[in-house]
C-alpha cells in the first residue's frame, strides 16, 4: 500500500483583505450613488415610455383625430381683419409680402447697382434711386410690396447692401367693384377711405371678418348695366344703389367712375368721388313721390283730388310748366303719373312751407345720411324757406340730397311708413329693426299704387320687367351751372324704382349724370329713356339672385291691389288704371 504524503507548504495560503479606507473609500461610494441614481432615471423613463405605450396601443382610438374635438378658433388672423360680403364673399385682406430697402453704406457702386435693380424695377425713377442708394443714410426704401418673382429677381442681382423686410400688403380682390363701398388702405395698413376707413379702428383689431350687407353679385350687375347706359348715351357718370325696403340694407351701391383700389398710383380725384353716398344732387321729379305722399298724409287732398294744371305758374321772374303738359284739370293720380309740376306745386302749396320743411327734416333730408362711410354728403336745403322754395322743392329742385337719401326714403314710402338709416353693415336676422313712422300704413299702400300707374300708363314704362310688378318715378334735373343759373343740356336723368311694388322688398335706383340722346331714344336723355331701362334690366336679372320669383300681373288678387281709380274733371266719366 502506498501512502502519499503531503507538504503543507504546497497548500495555497488565503490571500489577505484589502481595507480601503480615507478619500479612496469616499470616492467609491460617491460612483455607486451615481450609479443607482443614474439607474432610478433611466428606469423611471423607461416605465414612462411603456405606460405611454400602454395607452396608445390599448386605450386610444386608432383612428385620425376628430377635427370636430379640436378647440380653439380656425380664424386665420392676418393682422387687419377681412371684409366679406353678406354671403361671406372675399372684399379686402391682408398679405404678408416683401418690401426692398438698402443700406447704403454697404453699396459699393451706387450707379451700377441703380442700373442693375432698374433691369428688374424698371418702374423705379433712376435718378431717385442713385440719390437713395448714394446718400449717407443706413436704410431707404427702395420698393415696396414687391411679387414673390420680382424679390427673386432681386436676390439674383447680388447686389451686396440690398435686404428685405416682411410688410402687410391689403389686398382687395374684387378690384374697381366694390372700390367706393369698401375703400382703400395705405402702406402702414391705416384706412384711407370708405369701410376701411370708417371701421379703421375694428380692423386692426384684426378680430373675425367685418361682414357687409352687401351682395357681390347684385353689385356686379348694377355696375355692368350703369355702365351700359353711360355707353349708350355718352354720360360723364353715373350712380345706383338696391336697398331692402324693410331693413334698409344697401345690397349694392355703385359710383362711376370708379377706381382699382390694388393700383394706388392710378387712382384719379374725380374716380375717387363718390356720386352715390357724397354727390348731393337737385333729384327732380322722382321728389314728387315725396309731395304727393306729404299731401295725401296731412289730408289736404285725396287720391279723388285734383288741380287745374290748364296753364303755368309764374312767380317773379320764375316761370313754372309741365314737360309733358296736358294743359286741363288734372287728378292726383294723373299729376304723379304725367309728372305734372304745375299739379305739384299746387299740392305743396296746399300743405304749406312749414309743414314741407318738417317732412323732409323726418325723411333726413335736412343731414347726412346715417351710412357708414366717411363720404357722405350734406343736403343743401334753403334757408329761410321761402314759398318759392315751397314750390321748386314739389319737384325736385331747390333742395339737394344724396342718391343714398333718396333710395332711403323711397323705401319708407312704400313699406308701410316707416324710416330706418340706411346701412352697409348686414343685420342679424334676430336683429330689432328701430324705425320712425313717418306717413300712415294707409298712405303708404296709395304711394305704391300710384309708382305703379307710372310703370303702366306714365313715364316709367321702359321699367317694366314682366311678372316683377316694377312702380317708380322718373326723374329728369337740370345740372345748375357756375353762377346758379340751370343748363338745359346738362341733365341728371334718374330712375327709382321698387319691386315687387304689391310686397315692395327693394328699392333700384339708377342715375346717369349727363347723358346725351341717341338714335334709340329718339334723341330724348330723360330718365324715362336712360335710367328707365338700367332698372328693368337690374331687376330681371338681380331678381331670381334675391329670391323675388315672377307673378301673374293679371292675377286677380294683384289687379285689385294696385287699382287706382282715375277722377276726371267735373261731367267727365270716371275710369280705373291698373
Amino acid at each position: 500500500m502506498t501512502h502519499t504524503r503531503i507538504d503543507m507548504d504546497d497548500i495555497p495560503k488565503p490571500e489577505k483583505t484589502v481595507r480601503i479606507e480615507g478619500s479612496g473609500k469616499q470616492a467609491l461610494e460617491q460612483g455607486r450613488t451615481r450609479l443607482l441614481i443614474a439607474g432610478s432615471v433611466f428606469a423611471l423613463a423607461f416605465s414612462v415610455i411603456a405606460a405611454r405605450v400602454v395607452d396608445v396601443s390599448v386605450f386610444d382610438r386608432g383612428a385620425e383625430p376628430n377635427l370636430a374635438q379640436e378647440s380653439g378658433s380656425l380664424t386665420h388672423k392676418t393682422g387687419r381683419a377681412d371684409i366679406v360680403d353678406r354671403n361671406g364673399m372675399l372684399l379686402a385682406t391682408t398679405l404678408s409680402v416683401p418690401s426692398l430697402y438698402a443700406d447704403p453704406k454697404f453699396i459699393m457702386d451706387p450707379a451700377s447697382a441703380a442700373e442693375k435693380i432698374r433691369t428688374v424695377l424698371p418702374d423705379l425713377d433712376q435718378t431717385e434711386l442713385l440719390s437713395k442708394l448714394a446718400s449717407d443714410k443706413r436704410f431707404v426704401w427702395l420698393k415696396r410690396n414687391l411679387t414673390p418673382r420680382q424679390q427673386y429677381d432681386v436676390n439674383k442681382l447680388g447686389v451686396p447692401g440690398l435686404y428685405f423686410q416682411r410688410e402687410s400688403k391689403r389686398i382687395y380682390p374684387q378690384g374697381r367693384l366694390t372700390a367706393h363701398i369698401v375703400g382703400r388702405a395705405g402702406f402702414d395698413d391705416v384706412g384711407l377711405s370708405g369701410i376701411e376707413r370708417s371701421h379703421d379702428t375694428l380692423l386692426r383689431d384684426g378680430s373675425e371678418p367685418l361682414r357687409l350687407s352687401v351682395d357681390l353679385r347684385v353689385q356686379h350687375i348694377l355696375r355692368e348695366e350703369l355702365q351700359t347706359q353711360i355707353d349708350a348715351f355718352d354720360g360723364i357718370g353715373a350712380a345706383g344703389i338696391v336697398l331692402d325696403t324693410d331693413t334698409s340694407e344697401i345690397v349694392a351701391m355703385v359710383s362711376l367712375p370708379d377706381f382699382d383700389p390694388n393700383r394706388r398710383d392710378k387712382i384719379s380725384d374725380n374716380a375717387i368721388f363718390n356720386r352715390a353716398s357724397l354727390g348731393v344732387y337737385e333729384m327732380g321729379s322722382t321728389f314728387k313721390i315725396f309731395n304727393t305722399a306729404m299731401a295725401l298724409d296731412y289730408g289736404t287732398t285725396s287720391l279723388s283730388g285734383g288741380y287745374d294744371a290748364s296753364k303755368p305758374i309764374r312767380i317773379a321772374r320764375f316761370t313754372i310748366s309741365d314737360y309733358h303738359a296736358k294743359n286741363r284739370w288734372l287728378s292726383v293720380p294723373e299729376i304723379f303719373m304725367y309728372s305734372s309740376n304745375v299739379g305739384s306745386v299746387k299740392m305743396a302749396m296746399d300743405v304749406g312751407g312749414e309743414r314741407q320743411r318738417a317732412f323732409m327734416e323726418k325723411l333726413g333730408f335736412m343731414k347726412a345720411s346715417a351710412i357708414e362711410l366717411p363720404e357722405r354728403g350734406h343736403p343743401m336745403a334753403p334757408n329761410p324757406w321761402r314759398p318759392i322754395n315751397t314750390m321748386t322743392i314739389s319737384f325736385g329742385h331747390g333742395i339737394a340730397v344724396s342718391p343714398v337719401h333718396l333710395a332711403n326714403g323711397v323705401a319708407a314710402m312704400v313699406n308701410g311708413g316707416i324710416h330706418r338709416p340706411a346701412t352697409l353693415l348686414r343685420r342679424e336676422s334676430d336683429e330689432l329693426l328701430v324705425g320712425e313712422r313717418i306717413i300712415k300704413e294707409k298712405t303708404s299702400h296709395a304711394v305704391r299704387r300710384l309708382l305703379r300707374l307710372v310703370v303702366e300708363n306714365g313715364t316709367g314704362r321702359n321699367a317694366a320687367a314682366e311678372g316683377y310688378l316694377v312702380g317708380g318715378k322718373t326723374g329728369t334735373a337740370e345740372k345748375p351751372g357756375q353762377g346758379g343759373a340751370y343748363r338745359r343740356k346738362a341733365l341728371l336723368s334718374s330712375f327709382v324704382g321698387v319691386f315687387p311694388v304689391n310686397q315692395p322688398r327693394y328699392v333700384v335706383l339708377a342715375m346717369v349724370d349727363e347723358p346725351k340722346g341717341n338714335k334709340s331714344s329718339f334723341g330724348y336723355a330723360t330718365g324715362g329713356w336712360v335710367a328707365a331701362p338700367a332698372v328693368k334690366r337690374i331687376v330681371e336679372r338681380a331678381a331670381p339672385l334675391l329670391n323675388v320669383a315672377p307673378v301673374d300681373e293679371d292675377a286677380p288678387e294683384i289687379r285689385r291691389a294696385l287699382m287706382v281709380k282715375i277722377p276726371q274733371a267735373k261731367g267727365k266719366k270716371a275710369l280705373a288704371s291698373f
